[in-house]
């Protein structure tokens, strides 16, 4: 049951987070025949609570409100990556979990869940700026830096910003049903479901090796991404063995010529796809794919998401037709 949610507020709370948990289960939207909550905001630091943004804020519960909630939603806050929280908000997650009820997080509110022990040995995800270091906080949680959000029965936790709107939707098709959710993403004008993961959003510079040995030739394959090469070939243009020339670039660039250059390929392939109306064929010709189903299958391997798919996302809905 989804009746009553609470949602637990630090110093420094993030609006456009707080604002999608009062959204999607703070509204009374009884008219449309949909449930109504019992939706209560609480302070875990004082009845006024200053934002992220600077301006302030009153929460008239206290944690004592949190015993009876069936879901604890905690959003993002500004300094969530590097401060302490109050044990006694921590112990009410703790709580809430041990008698059946669910918590969810938004974004870098997965570090307060960290911190009271929810997501050791379990599937999390937070905004990919901060996966790295959630992992390194607490190296006992299984992290997922590329999914909009991990549901693992009573923890749940979202990325960054806009997922939380993915997350929340998800627990309400689950206590609702699909015409639920789908009411709510039509009144909040965002789709019912996202295809992909923040994988397609994470900026991944090209990568820059440690030294010049292997330097002049990933500047060649740079320029020549639309060409067949081979360790063979690759090691003959920098002058080594075949295996010498692949120790090197381990060694240097921290992965294999192979993965290397797949990378290299659908970033280039992004970057068309943003600023060009080529066509699938001929962007996957231009970055060495061959044909646009290899370019859809490779594209979907590393980035969770059709190359069409991404198109609309970072060009608008006026695209060329994608072949399967």
């Amino acid at each position: 049951m989804l009746k009553n949610v609470a949602v637990l507020l630090l110093d420094e709370v993030n609006p456009f987070e707080l604002g999608v948990l009062c959204e999607v289960f703070g509204l009374d939207r009884s008219e449309e025949g949909l449930p109504v909550h019992d939706f209560a905001v609480v302070s875990a630091e004082g009845p006024v609570l200053r934002t992220h943004a600077g301006f302030t804020l009153s929460a008239p519960h206290g944690l004592d409100r949190l015993e009876e909630a069936d879901l604890i939603a905690v959003p993002a806050g500004g300094n969530f990556l590097g401060r302490e929280y109050p044990e006694e908000a921590l112990d009410a997650l703790r709580r809430a979990v041990d008698r059946g009820a669910r918590v969810l997080s938004v974004c870098s509110g997965a570090f307060v869940l960290g911190a009271a022990g929810l997501l050791d040995g379990r599937r999390c995800t937070t905004h990919w700026r901060h996966a790295d270091e959630l992992a390194r906080r607490f190296p006992r949680a299984v992290v997922e830096p590329d999914v909009l959000y991990v549901d693992e029965g009573s923890v749940i936790t979202s990325a960054g910003t806009a997922a939380g709107i993915d997350a929340c939707l998800h627990l309400v098709r689950q206590a609702y049903g699909t015409a639920a959710a789908n009411t709510i993403a039509r009144r909040m004008v965002v789709p019912p479901h996202r295809d992909g993961g923040q994988a397609q959003y994470i900026e991944r510079p090209l990568p820059r090796t440690r030294c010049d040995t292997v330097g002049d030739t990933l500047a060649w394959m740079e320029r020549h991404l639309d060409q067949e090469m081979t360790v063979e070939q690759l090691a003959a243009q920098a002058h080594m063995s075949p295996r010498t020339f692949a120790r090197r670039f381990q060694q240097e660039t921290g992965t294999t010529p192979y993965r290397w250059l797949l990378r290299q390929r659908v970033l280039l392939a992004q970057q068309l796809l943003e600023t060009s109306d080529e066509t699938m064929d001929n962007i996957a010709g231009r970055t060495g794919f061959g044909n646009a189903a290899a370019l859809r299958h490779q594209f979907v391997r590393s980035l969770g998401t059709t190359p069409n798919t991404y198109r609309r996302t970072f060009r608008g809905p006026s695209v060329m037709p994608e072949v399967a």
